[in-house]
Protein backbone atom coordinates (compact mmCIF):
# COMPACT_ATOMS: atom_id res chain seq x y z
CA UNK A 1 0.00 0.00 0.00
CA UNK A 2 3.12 2.54 0.39
CA UNK A 3 3.73 2.36 -2.86
CA UNK A 4 0.04 3.07 -3.80
CA UNK A 5 0.35 6.10 -1.56
CA UNK A 6 3.61 7.35 -2.77
CA UNK A 7 1.95 7.07 -6.75
CA UNK A 8 -1.52 8.72 -6.06
CA UNK A 9 0.29 11.19 -3.05
CA UNK A 10 -0.86 14.15 -6.10
CA UNK A 11 -4.51 13.21 -6.09
CA UNK A 12 -4.86 11.79 -2.74
CA UNK A 13 -6.01 15.38 -0.58
CA UNK A 14 -8.96 14.50 -3.50
CA UNK A 15 -12.16 14.64 -2.24
CA UNK A 16 -14.91 12.20 -3.06
CA UNK A 17 -17.91 10.90 -2.57
CA UNK A 18 -18.17 8.05 0.54
CA UNK A 19 -21.03 5.67 -0.12
CA UNK A 20 -23.40 3.93 1.83
CA UNK A 21 -26.01 1.97 0.24
CA UNK A 22 -23.74 2.47 -3.10
CA UNK A 23 -25.31 5.85 -2.77
CA UNK A 24 -23.96 9.30 -2.07
CA UNK A 25 -23.39 9.71 1.95
CA UNK A 26 -20.70 11.97 2.53
CA UNK A 27 -17.68 13.62 1.18
CA UNK A 28 -14.01 11.60 2.01
CA UNK A 29 -10.61 12.15 0.78
CA UNK A 30 -8.95 9.90 -1.80
CA UNK A 31 -6.35 9.32 1.38
CA UNK A 32 -8.97 8.11 3.93
CA UNK A 33 -10.50 5.41 1.24
CA UNK A 34 -7.74 4.36 0.63
CA UNK A 35 -6.35 4.28 4.30
CA UNK A 36 -9.55 2.07 5.04
CA UNK A 37 -7.63 -0.63 2.84
CA UNK A 38 -4.36 -0.11 4.66
CA UNK A 39 -6.30 -0.71 7.70
CA UNK A 40 -7.91 -4.27 6.29
CA UNK A 41 -4.74 -5.32 4.64
CA UNK A 42 -2.82 -5.00 8.14
CA UNK A 43 -4.90 -6.82 9.97
CA UNK A 44 -4.50 -9.38 6.99
CA UNK A 45 -1.03 -9.37 8.17
CA UNK A 46 -1.31 -9.80 11.68
CA UNK A 47 -3.27 -12.90 10.65
CA UNK A 48 -0.97 -14.60 8.57
CA UNK A 49 1.60 -13.84 11.86
CA UNK A 50 -0.81 -15.82 14.00
CA UNK A 51 -1.06 -18.68 11.48
CA UNK A 52 3.04 -19.27 11.61
CA UNK A 53 2.56 -19.24 15.41
CA UNK A 54 0.17 -21.55 15.53
CA UNK A 55 1.71 -24.10 13.25
CA UNK A 56 4.92 -23.36 15.35
CA UNK A 57 4.63 -27.05 17.06
CA UNK A 58 7.13 -29.93 16.49
CA UNK A 59 4.82 -33.32 16.37
CA UNK A 60 7.88 -35.34 15.77
CA UNK A 61 7.65 -38.05 18.31
CA UNK A 62 4.04 -38.83 18.41
CA UNK A 63 4.52 -41.91 16.07
CA UNK A 64 1.00 -43.13 14.25
CA UNK A 65 -1.31 -41.97 17.42
CA UNK A 66 0.44 -42.91 21.05
CA UNK A 67 4.20 -42.07 20.91
CA UNK A 68 7.64 -44.17 20.70
CA UNK A 69 8.86 -46.86 23.07
CA UNK A 70 12.80 -45.72 21.53
CA UNK A 71 14.33 -43.22 23.55
CA UNK A 72 13.87 -40.02 21.64
CA UNK A 73 14.41 -36.09 22.83
CA UNK A 74 11.52 -34.14 21.34
CA UNK A 75 12.84 -31.28 22.86
CA UNK A 76 16.20 -31.71 21.04
CA UNK A 77 14.90 -32.23 17.76
CA UNK A 78 11.76 -29.39 18.09
CA UNK A 79 15.17 -26.80 18.57
CA UNK A 80 17.03 -28.27 16.15
CA UNK A 81 14.48 -28.02 13.47
CA UNK A 82 13.57 -24.73 14.49
CA UNK A 83 10.27 -24.84 16.70
CA UNK A 84 11.05 -22.45 19.31
CA UNK A 85 9.10 -19.30 20.66
CA UNK A 86 10.46 -16.38 21.08
CA UNK A 87 13.01 -16.60 23.92
CA UNK A 88 14.09 -20.21 22.39
CA UNK A 89 12.09 -22.53 24.54
CA UNK A 90 11.09 -25.56 22.41
CA UNK A 91 8.01 -25.81 20.83
CA UNK A 92 6.51 -29.37 21.19
CA UNK A 93 3.06 -30.81 20.85
CA UNK A 94 1.68 -32.35 24.15
CA UNK A 95 -0.42 -35.02 23.14
CA UNK A 96 0.19 -37.23 20.52
CA UNK A 97 -3.82 -37.72 18.95
CA UNK A 98 -4.26 -34.04 18.75
CA UNK A 99 -0.56 -33.68 16.89
CA UNK A 100 -1.58 -36.48 14.18
CA UNK A 101 -5.26 -35.25 13.86
CA UNK A 102 -4.45 -31.45 13.64
CA UNK A 103 -5.05 -29.66 10.79
CA UNK A 104 -6.06 -26.36 12.85
CA UNK A 105 -3.02 -24.76 11.60
CA UNK A 106 -4.09 -25.24 7.68
CA UNK A 107 -7.82 -24.19 8.73
CA UNK A 108 -6.28 -21.06 9.99
CA UNK A 109 -4.14 -20.52 6.45
CA UNK A 110 -6.78 -20.87 4.20
CA UNK A 111 -9.19 -19.04 6.37
CA UNK A 112 -6.66 -16.09 6.45
CA UNK A 113 -5.99 -16.49 2.28
CA UNK A 114 -9.67 -16.85 1.88
CA UNK A 115 -10.25 -12.89 3.95
CA UNK A 116 -6.97 -11.51 2.58
CA UNK A 117 -9.01 -12.68 -0.98
CA UNK A 118 -12.33 -11.10 0.09
CA UNK A 119 -10.29 -7.73 1.21
CA UNK A 120 -8.94 -7.81 -2.62
CA UNK A 121 -12.22 -8.43 -3.92
CA UNK A 122 -13.51 -5.53 -2.72
CA UNK A 123 -10.78 -3.09 -3.24
CA UNK A 124 -11.07 -4.86 -7.29
CA UNK A 125 -14.74 -4.05 -7.26
CA UNK A 126 -14.78 -0.41 -6.38
CA UNK A 127 -11.98 0.18 -9.23
CA UNK A 128 -14.77 -1.53 -11.56
CA UNK A 129 -17.33 0.61 -10.57
CA UNK A 130 -15.02 3.71 -10.94
CA UNK A 131 -13.87 2.57 -13.71
CA UNK A 132 -17.55 2.33 -15.05
CA UNK A 133 -19.11 4.66 -17.53
CA UNK A 134 -21.81 5.54 -14.46
CA UNK A 135 -19.36 6.40 -11.99
CA UNK A 136 -16.08 7.66 -14.77
CA UNK A 137 -14.17 8.05 -11.51
CA UNK A 138 -10.88 5.96 -13.07
CA UNK A 139 -9.50 5.22 -15.84
CA UNK A 140 -7.09 1.98 -16.32
CA UNK A 141 -4.20 1.72 -18.78
CA UNK A 142 -5.04 0.14 -22.19
CA UNK A 143 -2.56 -2.65 -21.24
CA UNK A 144 -5.07 -3.61 -18.31
CA UNK A 145 -8.20 -3.59 -20.36
CA UNK A 146 -9.57 -5.65 -22.96
CA UNK A 147 -12.19 -4.99 -25.52
CA UNK A 148 -14.69 -6.86 -27.24
CA UNK A 149 -15.41 -8.47 -30.35
CA UNK A 150 -18.71 -6.58 -31.04
CA UNK A 151 -17.48 -3.65 -29.20
CA UNK A 152 -13.67 -2.98 -29.27
CA UNK A 153 -14.06 0.98 -28.25
CA UNK A 154 -14.73 -0.84 -24.75
CA UNK A 155 -11.93 -1.31 -22.22
CA UNK A 156 -13.12 -3.98 -20.09
CA UNK A 157 -11.19 -4.03 -16.49
CA UNK A 158 -10.61 -7.51 -16.94
CA UNK A 159 -7.55 -7.71 -14.49
CA UNK A 160 -10.12 -6.72 -11.75
CA UNK A 161 -12.74 -8.87 -12.18
CA UNK A 162 -10.43 -11.80 -12.49
CA UNK A 163 -9.00 -10.50 -8.81
CA UNK A 164 -12.79 -10.46 -7.72
CA UNK A 165 -13.75 -13.98 -9.05
CA UNK A 166 -10.56 -15.79 -7.88
CA UNK A 167 -11.77 -14.91 -4.22
CA UNK A 168 -14.27 -17.80 -4.60
CA UNK A 169 -11.77 -20.02 -5.18
CA UNK A 170 -10.26 -19.26 -1.82
CA UNK A 171 -13.63 -19.47 -0.58
CA UNK A 172 -13.99 -23.28 -1.85
CA UNK A 173 -10.82 -24.49 -0.65
CA UNK A 174 -11.57 -23.13 3.21
CA UNK A 175 -14.87 -24.80 3.05
CA UNK A 176 -14.09 -28.42 1.44
CA UNK A 177 -11.03 -28.36 4.60
CA UNK A 178 -13.81 -27.56 7.07
CA UNK A 179 -16.50 -30.20 5.68
CA UNK A 180 -13.09 -32.66 5.40
CA UNK A 181 -12.95 -32.32 9.14
CA UNK A 182 -15.68 -31.66 10.54
CA UNK A 183 -16.62 -35.77 10.51
CA UNK A 184 -13.64 -37.14 11.86
CA UNK A 185 -13.39 -39.33 14.82
CA UNK A 186 -10.05 -39.08 16.74
CA UNK A 187 -7.16 -39.65 15.12
CA UNK A 188 -5.62 -40.05 11.73
CA UNK A 189 -7.86 -40.69 8.06
CA UNK A 190 -6.70 -41.04 4.53
CA UNK A 191 -9.15 -38.17 3.89
CA UNK A 192 -6.77 -35.62 5.67
CA UNK A 193 -4.30 -36.64 2.60
CA UNK A 194 -6.33 -34.18 0.40
CA UNK A 195 -4.98 -31.20 3.24
CA UNK A 196 -2.10 -30.46 0.83
CA UNK A 197 -3.58 -29.92 -1.92
CA UNK A 198 -6.20 -27.08 -0.77
CA UNK A 199 -3.28 -25.62 1.29
CA UNK A 200 -1.68 -25.09 -2.19
CA UNK A 201 -4.32 -24.30 -4.13
CA UNK A 202 -5.17 -21.46 -2.07
CA UNK A 203 -1.84 -20.11 -1.92
CA UNK A 204 -1.17 -20.08 -5.87
CA UNK A 205 -4.22 -18.36 -6.01
CA UNK A 206 -3.91 -15.64 -3.79
CA UNK A 207 -0.60 -14.90 -4.80
CA UNK A 208 -1.69 -14.67 -8.82
CA UNK A 209 -4.26 -12.06 -7.13
CA UNK A 210 -1.64 -10.09 -5.05
CA UNK A 211 0.17 -9.80 -8.14
CA UNK A 212 -2.72 -8.82 -10.43
CA UNK A 213 -3.31 -6.04 -7.60
CA UNK A 214 0.07 -4.65 -6.97
CA UNK A 215 0.27 -4.51 -10.96
CA UNK A 216 -2.94 -2.54 -10.89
Amino acid sequence: MRSILKKASKNISTVMPGFTHLKNAQPVSFAHYLLAYVEMFGRDLDRIALVYDSANWCPLGSGAIAGSTLPIDRVFTAKALGFVDAAGNARVTRNSMDAVSDRDAHLDFTYSCSLIGLHLSRLAEDLILWCSSEFGFAELPQNFCTGSSLMPQKKNPDPAELIRGRAGKNFGSLQAMLTTMKGLPLSYYKDMQEDKALVFNSYDTLLESIIIANEL
